[in-house]
């Protein structure tokens, strides 16, 4: 599930380091074949942008397109709880599910941000990383849906994922495009963890996750 990792840098913050890997990503995008042909085209173009782009006028981009709305946003819970107290219980909840795994978050992001998430999964069976994703496949269509609309070549990754997830890729033709307009996502927030607390046993739930599938 090395393409997991991947695809978390490429949703990363667009440092120098990141440029320099940027040959790896693409080598283990081409190699997986969990990325289907249209996806790893949409990712080629992504990588050749991230590569090309004045690193500075990537840096605006990623800020404008990811830190600036939410509806757009890659910290998963903000789009189920918004700044209510119930985003901070599943944040911690979340964290406890890394640790149980073993791991120990370091680095100042939030257990919930996207690329937090995937590089988690990267370590784990691949029966688990399908059935987080798929928990999680709204939100993924969510923020993917925000991407096409503004036009982001970004939105590759959020395809990928579905794919990955076992879910249909978003029609671009059917996304409305973004107009210039103040966003209220406050009814789209809802009340359930976007990760189930309870561990998987042998491959299976233990329990039913409590994401409601679209």
């Amino acid at each position: 599930m090395i393409v997991l990792r991947a695809l978390g840098a490429l949703l990363s913050y667009p440092r120098e380091d990141l440029r320099l890997a940027l040959p790896e990503i693409a080598q283990a995008i081409r190699a997986s074949a969990l990325i289907a042909a249209r996806e790893r085209d949409g990712l080629m173009v992504l990588i050749n942008e991230l590569a090309s782009r004045d690193l500075l006028a990537a840096e605006e981009r990623y800020v404008e397109l990811f830190d600036r709305g939410r509806a757009t946003s890659l910290n998963l819970f903000e789009h189920l709880h918004g700044e209510s107290r119930d985003r901070g219980d599943a944040m911690v909840e979340l964290k406890r599910r890394y640790e149980r795994a073993g791991f120990e978050l370091a680095t100042r992001e939030l257990p919930d941000h996207l690329p937090v998430v995937l590089e988690y999964l990267s370590c784990r069976e691949v029966a688990e990383a399908h059935d987080m994703l798929l928990d999680c496949a709204h939100l993924l269509k969510r923020i993917g849906a925000a991407l096409i609309a503004r036009g982001s070549s970004y939105a590759a990754v959020l395809q990928a994922l579905l794919v990955i997830a076992g879910e249909t890729p978003l029609d671009p033709a059917a996304v409305p495009r973004a107009v210039d307009r103040e966003e209220n996502s406050d009814r789209d927030w809802f009340e359930q963890p976007a990760f189930e607390a309870e561990p998987l046993v042998g491959g299976t739930r233990a329990g039913r996750s409590p994401i409601p599938r679209r």
